[in-house]
């Protein structure tokens, strides 16, 4: 955050922070005070306790059930793909054919 992704923060522009309660947890909700003294809107995606501990000038909030933190990276991945996904849509976006879309796999 401290060398050049603060200097894009506004408030059009949401700021999307996956904040399991875990160890980093206060240093990540540092940064999201950062954010939000700047004017950026967040939107925090936690557990209950994470969003509870978080305060209410949060944006949005997407909260996810607590879990063993072995699950954590596949359970917090579901709401920012539904959330890629909707904003596309939103946008009027082909997310079946995304431009500039090079092929990975050449097919015989």
């Amino acid at each position: 955050m401290k060398h050049g992704p603060i200097a894009l923060i506004d408030e059009n522009v949401p700021i999307i922070v996956l904040a399991p309660h875990d160890a980093l947890f206060d240093k990540t909700v540092s940064n999201m005070q950062e954010v939000m003294a700047r004017g950026g809107k967040v939107v925090m995606v936690s557990d209950a306790k994470g969003l509870a501990d978080a305060g209410s000038r949060v944006w949005a909030r997407i909260e996810v059930p607590d879990v063993d933190p072995m699950m954590t990276p596949l359970l917090y991945a579901i709401p920012v793909q539904l959330l890629a996904y909707h904003t596309a849509v939103a946008k009027g976006t082909d997310v079946d054919q995304p431009r500039n879309l090079a092929k990975s796999v050449t097919v015989e």
